[in-house]
């Protein structure tokens, strides 16, 4: 009898104990759930229904975006034959050509574009006597502009740019040295700067210290050049390392002549500051008087 009681008591204790067993937890990795094993099958059965729901969930979910992703395919594959048959009609219109017209057109107008790429590399003078190949490559351009191939859209738009480019090619021959009579300020605005840039001299007004160095025979200040002056026009090129040195000199006592002005000046009336001697970025030309 006590025996039998004694039974009966430990089935009461396992009962009880097995109504607080420990929660699940079902976000544990298999290496902690190795460390913290489940203490009931129940634990993890719970698990099991959890990670099933959360797979249904997700599977729901890949549905509506496969769905989502076949919509979109769907509406691509009719754009895209909208497309090709949209182009199918404008190849039509330009003479039935094929995809071979278009790759001949592409490498004809690339080939182009090369020459005149190497052509925009050559200086000035060198251009200025290829004026007769700047014409040809023009020519060349305007025959293909009259291929009705030209207006598609993957060229109209490079046709105009290498347009544009071949224009740019057109160079005028500079004098190779010679003479410049100085003209009048008020009538032809020659200056050093404005007779550097002139086409037929340097077309390079930063040259100005060329023509300076050229005729300090003529001309102590480059800011002061008088009518009627027959210039040396040395040949173009290159500044030398004199023409530089002069005019970083040039500038220096420009600096310190405004600076000394400053200093001069009034404190109660305000410092003007001193002319350039172009309306451009330093270094300018001096402007002749």
């Amino acid at each position: 009898m006590k025996k039998l009681l004694y039974l009966l008591l430990a089935g009461i204790i396992l009962s009880s104990c097995a109504s607080f067993r420990k929660v699940a937890d079902c976000s544990l990795t298999e290496d902690q759930m190795k460390t913290e094993p489940f203490t009931s099958k129940d634990q993890g059965d719970e698990c099991i229904a959890e990670w099933n729901a959360k797979v249904m969930e997700l599977n729901k979910k890949l549905q509506a975006s496969t769905s989502a992703v076949n919509d979109v395919q769907s509406k691509l594959d009719a754009e895209s034959a909208a497309l090709k048959k949209c182009r199918e009609d404008m190849y039509r219109l330009l003479g039935n050509i094929t995809d071979a017209d278009i790759s001949d057109f592409g490498q004809r107008l690339g080939r182009l574009e090369g020459k005149v790429r190497e052509m925009a590399q050559l200086p000035n003078d060198v251009l200025a006597d290829k004026r007769a190949e700047v014409m040809a490559l023009e020519a060349e351009l305007n025959k293909m502009r009259g291929e009705k191939i030209s207006v598609l859209p993957e060229f109209y738009d490079r046709i105009i740019a290498l347009a544009r480019d071949i224009k740019g090619l057109y160079r005028e021959k500079t004098k190779k040295g010679g003479e410049y009579i100085v003209g009048t300020w008020a009538a032809n605005r020659d200056c050093l700067w404005n007779i550097s840039g002139k086409a037929d001299i340097y077309g390079d007004p930063f040259q100005w210290p060329k023509i300076w160095q050229g005729n300090t025979d003529m001309i102590r200040n480059p800011d002061i050049i008088h009518p009627g002056q027959k210039l040396m026009i040395p040949a173009p090129g290159a500044k030398t390392s004199d023409e530089m040195k002069a005019e970083r000199s040039y500038w220096r006592k420009k600096r310190a002549a405004e600076a000394k002005k400053a200093e001069l000046a009034p404190a109660a009336a305000p410092v003007e500051k001193a002319a350039a001697p172009a309306p451009v970025a330093e270094p300018s030309s001096p402007k002749g008087k």
